[in-house]
């Protein structure tokens, strides 16, 4: 099964594998999978378990997860949540502290590919914890069988496999994995999800291999429309040496708005090198006000959108003490000639000098 997901995505040259090893049950199997289907190949496992300190026993259980990665020599490694811990919003904290920490040791390991334990359930509780929040088609897709995240490529190969199949897996290893408490408490909206599943499926049939059928055919339709949203910034966008990009203002009335939305959403993320793009609302406002006759300026997603000369620049928020000087701007133009005659915004000017060894 490994092997057959590597191939089609792509990555059978890959050597060295990352999983990241709660204990639980369900990265238990995939580590034991991945090293049964590919450690016979050559290719290196290595699992890491994060300790949040979050409970009391998550380092008992962190040392026990080493222990069976021993047994099948397997190379283990404990990343610690050191510092103080929010009191609000604590399950984003604990994900976002654990996925650095992952990414943190497998840049400094030139690890490039980490394998994460989600699986069909998972999947499906995905599908409706967006469903409650309102999500459109990004959000309904769930989660990717293979991102980029921090540097580093995440690869869940179960997202079509069962729990139950996963513990069978297991069981039939004589391997014990570890419950983690959390997975009880209502006080999460996923485990609460997870506990009305069992109604869903019982009275519509909808059960999670359903779902995540329903999820790929989502997330094609998503393929195809960033497909056309990168088609278009290829033909249409003018990238100004990464100062910085533009496109004609013709185009607020003549694209789609779907299509302008989504080109609007993924050059503020690429320009801004924010960790996600601007959220829906803020992006929708942004395309209304770009329509306005009086429109001059205005900041979203780390970036400042202007409408000038017959065009939308984006450019990165620039935080500068020293303005340059008109001189400063002439010795650029002298060492890049085709920006003299150029009409660009006095933003955008102060992007590019940013970039030239002359701006002190």
């Amino acid at each position: 099964m490994i092997k057959e997901f590597l191939e089609k995505y792509g990555l059978v040259e890959v050597q060295e594998f990352a999983v990241a090893v709660s204990g639980g049950a369900d990265s238990l199997a995939l580590v034991l999978m991945m090293q049964e289907e590919l450690a016979p190949l050559g290719k290196k496992i290595v699992a890491l378990t994060v300790d949040h300190k979050l409970r009391g026993e998550s380092t008992a259980e962190a040392l026990y997860v080493g222990r069976i990665m021993n047994a099948y020599q397997i190379e283990h490694h404990i990343l610690t949540w050191n510092g103080e811990k929010p009191k609000n919003g604590i399950e984003e904290a604990a994900r976002e502290a654990r996925y650095d920490l992952l990414a943190d040791w497998c840049l400094e390991n030139k690890v490039k590919v980490v394998a994460i334990a989600h699986q069909a359930l998972d999947q499906a509780e995905t599908f409706f914890m967006r469903l409650q929040r309102g999500s459109g088609l990004d959000g309904l897709c769930g989660m990717r069988a293979v991102t980029q995240r921090n540097g580093l490529i995440l690869i869940r190969p179960l997202l079509s496999i069962l729990p139950e199949d996963l513990k069978k897996y297991l069981y039939n290893r004589q391997i014990e994995w570890v419950e983690d408490p959390s997975n009880q408490c209502d006080d999460f909206l996923r485990v609460r999800v997870r506990k009305f599943m069992p109604q869903i499926e019982e009275s519509l049939g909808i059960t999670p291999q359903r779902l995540v059928e329903t999820m790929k055919v989502l997330q094609s339709t998503l393929d195809y429309v960033q497909h056309r949203v990168n088609q278009y910034i290829k033909n249409h966008v003018r990238f100004w040496g990464g100062a910085g990009v533009s496109f004609s203002e013709k185009n607020l009335g003549e694209l789609h708005e779907e299509l302008l939305f989504r080109i609007l959403g993924t050059l503020l993320y690429q320009q801004g090198k924010a960790k996600y793009k601007p959220e829906s609302a803020e992006l929708h406002r942004l395309m209304m006000r770009l329509k306005e006759d009086d429109f001059v300026s205005c900041t979203l997603g780390g970036c400042e959108i202007i409408k000038k000369y017959g065009q939308i620049w984006i450019v990165p928020e620039l935080k500068i003490k020293n303005k340059p000087s008109k001189k400063d701007w002439e010795d650029f133009c002298n060492l890049h000639p085709k920006y003299k005659k150029l009409k660009i915004p006095y933003k955008l000017r102060l992007s590019l000098l940013k970039l030239v060894p002359i701006y002190k």
